[in-house]
Formats: structure tokens, C-alpha cells, sequence
């Protein structure tokens, strides 16, 4: 079983597919990495030599930002957003939409799918 960056790759996928396992691999730089090592995308990852996967481990980890870096990068961009007090800092601060989607509708993930019409929060009263 081929390991990246402390991620377990799946031996019964394709490399090109089992590579977006990693956080930080999308489908456009994992068939960038086997362009550039030479690597076909539709071997098994079962199939590869010992060689070519310590191509691709050592490709990953030296030139590309994944797992634990990317996080903390993004986490410490966000933070500096926030204390600079920009619109999208704040926005982060209050849990809304960051990227200018609407809010009056459509915004049920990230405000926690809260559902504010009129007949859903309706208490029931009792006849006497």
C-alpha cells in the first residue's frame, strides 16, 4: 500500500484518481505530477515499481504544499484576514457566505440549515 504525506492510497484505483486522496491533490496536479515523471495515469497503483512510487512520494512532498502545510496556511491566511478587518475576515467571523452569494435565500449550509418561514417555527395552541 502506497503512502503519501501520511495518507493511505487506494491500491485498486488508478494512480491519477488515487492520488486526489491526498488534501492539496486535485485531478489536474496529480495528472500534472505523472506528466512529469512519466508515469502512465491508467496503471493500477498496485502496479507500480518501487521506483516510480518513490518518484511520486518524493515529487509530492518536496514540491507541492499538502495535508498539515496547506492547512496551516490557509488557517493563517484567514486569521490575518480577520485581523486586518476586511470584508471577507469579517465574513468569516460571522459564518456567513464569504464569496458573494446571496443570503435573503440559498445560504442553508453555511448559516447551519436554519429555516425561518412562516409555518415552520409555528407553536400549536389549545382549544379550551
Amino acid at each position: 500500500m502506497l503512502r503519501i504525506a501520511g495518507v493511505n492510497i487506494p491500491d485498486d484505483k488508478r494512480i491519477e484518481i488515487s492520488l486526489t486522496y491526498v488534501y492539496g491533490i486535485g485531478s489536474s496536479t496529480a495528472s500534472k505530477i505523472l506528466g512529469e515523471l512519466g508515469i502512465s495515469a491508467d496503471k493500477r497503483t498496485k502496479d507500480l515499481t518501487e521506483k516510480e512510487q518513490n518518484s511520486i512520494r518524493d515529487m509530492v512532498e518536496k514540491k507541492i504544499r499538502v495535508e498539515g502545510e496547506l492547512k496551516h496556511e490557509i488557517r493563517s491566511n484567514v486569521k490575518r484576514l480577520k485581523e486586518v478587518g476586511s470584508y471577507r475576515g469579517i465574513r468569516h467571523q460571522r459564518g456567513l457566505p464569504v464569496r458573494g452569494q446571496r443570503t435573503k435565500t440559498n445560504s442553508r449550509t453555511i448559516r447551519g440549515n436554519v429555516r425561518r418561514t412562516m409555518g415552520s417555527g409555528r407553536v400549536k395552541t389549545e382549544k379550551t
